[in-house]
């Protein structure tokens, strides 16, 4: 099972199913989808959303469940969060879980067992800020695997990086 996140990043709504559902699907990943409220929002409006629920047999979550209702997915081993945004590897690195896509990253960072594989999309600037590297190295000190996505390649590189 593969935990599949993504965030509000510009190709989100033409290279997420494209570049990292359908090819994770083809080599052998059972998907359990959880997007940014702003991903939903952006996948919906472009018809990729319909694409991406027929990709799993789970439910794609974009909001928490109410109080009494069953967990839509069970606990996956194996987390791919791409593409994520400078903001949230900065909310992921500090433990801010402002929505449903962080919560459950959130919950998984530093879990014994567990694999978080990020795929951050950021202008090149991002690299001078003085957080920046302070947010890799505190993922990476949990275990947290993290590369850049290229703009000018497919994301499809980034499933190398799980097990």
């Amino acid at each position: 099972m593969l935990g599949l996140v993504a965030a509000s990043c510009g190709g989100v709504e033409t290279r997420l199913c494209a570049e990292l559902a359908a090819p994770a699907v083809e080599r052998g990943w059972r998907l359990a989808v959880t997007l940014t409220p702003t991903a939903a929002h952006w996948l919906a409006a472009t018809g990729e959303l319909d694409r991406l629920r027929a990709l799993s047999d789970l439910e794609v979550r974009s909001e928490p469940r109410r109080p009494g209702q069953p967990r839509p997915h069970p606990d996956p081993e194996v987390f791919l969060f791409a593409p994520a945004t400078a903001g949230s590897v900065a909310k992921l690195a500090l433990g801010i879980a402002d929505n449903q896509a962080l919560t459950v990253l959130g919950d998984a960072v530093g879990e014994h067992g567990v694999t978080i594989v990020v795929g951050y999309q950021v202008r090149d600037s991002r690299f001078r800020h003085p957080a920046w590297r302070g947010h890799l190295d505190a993922l990476a000190a949990a275990g947290v695997r993290a590369r850049r996505l290229p703009v000018d390649e497919p994301w499809t590189g980034v499933l190398d990086l799980l097990p």
